[in-house]
């Protein structure tokens, strides 16, 4: 069994409902998805995080991230790029860019905007560049999946997307669930073909 990491940021809940999603495709591999976030940055600097969230899923850790067998990023679009909390913590891996560490293991990644034109696509892509400097094994979402040709809200090839609404009320539609599902499901078979 391969133990995948699906490490995401969410203020509103929408990424965090999307990385659900995901891990229940990892799981349906047969692999363990071990659910994960990163605690909120501050302008402030004295200002800091409790060790452990007050809800939902726990801080990552750098080794959590280098045992991993796998990765899918998850994101809430800010001006078309990724949450400063998730960059700020890829920002710390360069010792495991040094001893490449992430080498070779698959990885995919996941967005939710508040609006369909948000920079969704870009995001993505945006996240998929730090993860290339590791070396990791990029995936999307095959056209395989039918939600893909279906949806008329969120979701790519680059990656499953989710539109939230201005007033981030609107939950995840069937297709984008599947889509994220099968974005858990394409890690987790890359990842059972690579360890194999």
């Amino acid at each position: 069994m391969s133990h995948i990491l699906v490490l995401y940021y969410s203020r509103h809940g929408g990424t965090a409902n999307m990385a659900k999603y995901v891990a229940r495709g990892i799981e349906s591999t047969g692999n363990e998805a071990m659910l994960r976030t990163v605690p909120e940055v501050s302008p402030k600097c004295e200002a800091t995080e409790p060790g452990v969230p007050t809800d939902g899923s726990p801080y990552v850790t750098l080794e959590e991230l280098e045992t991993c067998d796998g990765l899918a990023l998850g994101s809430a679009t800010y001006f078309g790029n990724m949450a400063s909390p998730l960059k700020y913590f890829i920002d710390q891996t360069s010792g495991l860019w040094m001893s490449g560490a992430l080498i070779g293991k698959p990885a995919g990644v996941f967005t939710a905007s508040a609006s369909m034109h948000g920079g969704q696509e870009t995001t993505l892509t945006s996240m998929m560049l730090p993860l290339l400097h590791h070396g990791m094994v990029i995936t999307g979402v095959p056209y395989n999946e039918p939600a893909l040709l279906e949806t008329t809200t969120g979701g790519t090839p680059y990656g499953p997307s989710h539109v939230s609404g201005a007033d981030n009320s609107v939950t995840l539609t069937a297709n984008e669930q599947s889509i994220a599902q099968a974005l858990g499901k394409q890690i987790g078979e890359l990842a059972n073909k690579l360890r194999g």
